[in-house]
C-alpha cells in the first residue's frame, strides 16, 4: 500500500499517538529513546497519510498508541475503537512494530499542565497528552534496560 523503508535503528525515532475520535496527538522520542515531546496534532481521518510522513521525515520504525482503559481497568467502547484502530494501522504498515500504552489520566494532566483556552491549544493538548503517554513508556524502556530485563 506504501513504500515506507525501514528506517536505520541505530537513529530511529518513536512515534507515539493519542487516538481520537476527531483529532489525534502525536509525540516523538529524541533518537536516542530518552525524551518525548509533543509533535502535532492531525485530523483522525488523515492519520495514515500523516504516519507515512512521519515515518519518512522523522525515522520511525516504532508507534506507541495510548491505550485508554477505565480508572478501574476495564475496557470502554473508546478502548475497543483504539484497538481496531491499532488492527488496521498493523496491517497497513506491517515492518513497523506497534504498541498499545496505558494513557490513563494523560489527557487531565496535559490540561493542567496548560489550560486550554483557545482551539489552537486545545488541539495542542492531544499532542502533549501523547508526550505523556510516550514519555511513561520511554521510562519503562529505561527501567527495562538498567534491570537487564
Amino acid at each position: 500500500m506504501n513504500a515506507y523503508k525501514r528506517p536505520n535503528p541505530d537513529v530511529a525515532r518513536i512515534l507515539c499517538l493519542d487516538l481520537g475520535d476527531e483529532w489525534t496527538g502525536a509525540a516523538l522520542s529524541d533518537p536516542v529513546g530518552f525524551t518525548a515531546k509533543p509533535f502535532a496534532t492531525v485530523p483522525t481521518g488523515q492519520l495514515e497519510d500523516f504516519i507515512v510522513k512521519a515515518m519518512q521525515q522523522e525515522n520511525v520504525m516504532e508507534v506507541v498508541i495510548g491505550y485508554p482503559i477505565t480508572l478501574r481497568g476495564t475496557e470502554s467502547l473508546q478502548t475497543k475503537k483504539v484497538v481496531n484502530k491499532k488492527e488496521e494501522l498493523e496491517k497497513a504498515f506491517p515492518t513497523v512494530t506497534f504498541h498499545l500504552w496505558d494513557e490513563r489520566l494523560t489527557s487531565q494532566k496535559a490540561q493542567m499542565l496548560k489550560k486550554a483556552k483557545t482551539k489552537e491549544e486545545k488541539l495542542q493538548s492531544h499532542s502533549i497528552a501523547a508526550a505523556f503517554i510516550l514519555q511513561s513508556y520511554l521510562d519503562y524502556l529505561y527501567q527495562k534496560k538498567l534491570s537487564g530485563t
